[in-house]
């Protein structure tokens, strides 16, 4: 596998109301959502390659596994950075490192990683990541 620059790019989103829970700050299950929303939107903005991309051409990515570490809540308002990056590429897959911050203190909210799998959209299983996407992914 190539070296990794492992730039980190950053989207800013918003806590809607949707997202709080009855404690009255964002569910747990919400910060994937966040991350995941990131990533949609760095992989066409920062990578310049978006989902459709990937589509087009027979793949897909799926998570394998995900490890989030909550230090402070998220309320109702906040305005949230996403910032991720890659960590490290194996033959199939990746390791998505994130940090979600309140963007106005830059307080961090709580920090994790992804390992993201490729898969081959007819077969549904792993398969190895193409070249292309490796050289992509490798800023």
């Amino acid at each position: 596998m190539p070296e990794l620059n492992k730039s980190k790019f950053e989207s800013i989103l918003q806590v809607r109301p949707d997202d709080i829970d009855m404690n009255q700050h964002v569910h747990s299950s919400k910060y994937i959502d966040y991350v995941l929303a990131a990533r949609f939107d760095q992989m066409n903005r920062c990578y310049k390659m978006p989902i459709t991309e990937f589509t087009k051409h027979g793949y897909g990515w799926v998570v394998k596994n995900t490890f989030i570490e909550y230090k402070r809540p998220l309320v109702l308002g906040d305005e949230i950075l996403v910032r991720t990056y890659i960590d490290e590429m194996q033959k199939d897959g990746v390791k998505v490192n994130f940090e979600i911050l309140k963007n106005d203190t830059q307080k961090v909210s709580c920090i994790g990683y992804f390992n993201y799998t490729m898969i081959d959209l007819k077969t549904a299983r792993a398969t190895s990541i193409p070249e292309w996407i490796i050289e992509r992914y490798s800023i």
